[in-house]
């Protein structure tokens, strides 16, 4: 029985279709940037025939967590913009911690969509709308409640950008202007997200030692609203943290059990990455990132922050007071790459000087934009995030210049390498699923995350026995090895490592 004629034909490899069903052979046609199904060695004929004896064809991953709304608009270079696609991401959901581009820089969703539309984009985009940015267009970055009227402009907004295609509302509640909205404004504006159908994406209020209670307000925001719960790169960090997910991963699959629509995500590193301004109090960003830079100019205001750092301040998550500055070390400052590798503690005794002057100093002179990499979590941990099964993959990549952390570049290849394969923590077949198909139905993302007929023709074709991360922190963009081909929208955006050019991504309506 011939099968027809396509543009494109893959032959000959094993089929991991997004489900976690069991490999199946199985070649795949492509015609119009949509699959069809075909039985091993169907009569068939092609533009292009490919042979993928050996390999496995996987639908394209899709990163549940990405800081990458800008990336291809800034001018931050090909290496950054393209590390996702280099290891098989055929959708970027960006717009997470409560950080979008819209409504600002951006005004809208449209906006946003048009203006990656104007450059181009080797892979997909889809978009939360962020809580800490819809609240700094409507309230400021002013340490107060939102008064009713601003609730209702946020809850107007929120509405207008779902409709356009937004994928969810997320929120960063250890991040300003975020971190200043209490639980009330939260339940009101994830009630828009559930009119929609739409998930409520949170970094939690405190992910070391008040993780329990943070998720506690998490899951009554959800089921006061009504939303789907999705809880970002779910750990449990600090040393007041470790160990944690014992009593976190149990308790969130009993209210699965229960009938909650609730999900996580996870990336496959014990490091964190975040500003470096993020390691001061939330009354330090009072007023907004002008008023921050103007305490650290002041001597007595320094010694404020210092105190709470070493006390604590209620409500905050103060990650230094769980770790230490010798676990904080500068990824990205443009004007100090000399220090991009260090630590806050080594920089501190090499000049003599006390760490917070030194953070206050580094801001200054950056005005502001440093980020930095927090190890601040446990192997076994994570990897019990990992196995979970309502888990699934998200770097949450921050691709700035420096040495950003290595997950923008080998998240999805090392769970494949390393903890799939080597580690045998999950099968590949669940592995992929974890990176594809459940992220997929989180985030609406109709047709894509599967290979079956009629879906979307991302794919990635790779060698299970080789496939593995490269990246380091201290060379975080290598590129992963084992990824044969990336196609996305049914052109080829990868080969061997290498990107073809071809530009077919766009931002997708959810």
């Amino acid at each position: 029985m011939s099968g027809g004629h396509f543009e494109l034909l893959l032959r000959g490899g094993e089929i991991a279709d997004g489900t976690g069903a069991p490999l199946t052979a199985g070649d795949i046609g492509i015609t119009e940037g949509r699959i069809r199904l075909l039985a091993p060695g169907t009569a068939a004929t092609a533009d292009r025939v490919v042979d993928v004896s050996g390999l496995v064809v996987t639908p394209g991953f899709i990163d549940a967590h990405t800081h990458s709304d800008e990336t291809t608009l800034n001018g931050t270079g090909d290496e950054q913009a393209h590390a996702a696609v280099l290891q098989g991401v055929t959708v970027e959901v960006c717009g997470n911690c409560g950080d979008s581009a819209f409504p600002g820089p951006y005004p809208d969703f449209a906006a946003f969509a048009d203006a990656h539309a104007s450059v181009g984009r080797a892979n997909h985009l889809a978009s939360l709308v962020g809580h800490g940015t819809l609240r700094a267009a409507v309230v400021g970055h002013a340490a107060r409640p939102a008064t009713a009227a601003e609730l209702a402009e946020m809850c107007e907004v929120l509405d207008r950008n779902f409709t356009a295609g937004a994928a969810g509302l997320s929120t960063g509640l250890i991040y300003t202007p975020g971190s200043y909205a209490d639980t009330a404004e939260v339940t009101a504006l994830a009630t828009v997200a559930a009119r929609h159908r739409k998930p409520y994406v949170t970094h939690l209020r405190d992910e070391m030692s008040r993780v329990e209670e943070a998720l506690a307000e998490a899951v009554a925001i959800a089921q006061a609203s009504g939303a789907p719960l999705h809880v970002s790169h779910h750990k449990t960090a600090g040393k007041y943290g470790w160990g944690g997910t014992e009593r976190t991963l149990p308790w969130l699959e009993r209210l699965r059990a229960e009938g909650m629509d609730l999900t996580c995500d996870v990336y496959p590193y014990t490091a964190a990455s975040t500003a470096l301004a993020a390691m001061l109090p939330p009354w330090a960003h009072d007023g907004g990132p002008e008023r921050l830079l103007e305490r650290l100019r002041d001597a007595g205001e320094r010694a404020r922050m210092r105190t709470a750092v070493a006390e604590g301040v209620p409500g905050w998550e103060n990650t230094v007071g769980n770790g230490g500055w010798d676990r904080i070390s500068v990824a990205g400052a443009a004007h100090h790459r000399e220090l991009q590798g260090r630590t806050i503690a080594d920089i501190a005794e090499e000049r003599g000087a006390d760490a917070l002057d030194v953070v206050a100093e580094l801001l200054l002179a950056e005005d502001g934009d440093v980020t930095i990499i927090s190890h601040s979590m446990r192997e076994d941990d994570v990897q019990r995030v990992l196995r979970t099964p309502f888990a699934m993959i998200g770097s949450d990549g921050v691709p700035k210049p420096g040495l950003p952390h290595p997950r923008w570049a080998g998240t999805f290849a090392r769970v494949l390498g390393h903890y799939a394969r080597d580690l045998q923590l999950l099968s590949i077949q669940e592995a992929v699923r974890k990176m594809t198909g459940a992220t997929a139905a989180r985030f609406n993302l109709v047709g894509r995350g599967v290979v079956r007929d009629g879906a979307h023709a991302d794919l990635v074709v790779l060698d299970p026995a080789t496939v593995a991360d490269r990246a380091t922190f201290a060379e975080p963009l290598l590129t992963p090895v084992g990824i044969h081909l990336v196609l996305v929208a049914g052109e080829i955006v990868v080969r061997d490592g290498t990107v073809t050019g071809a530009r077919p991504g766009r931002v997708l309506a959810c």
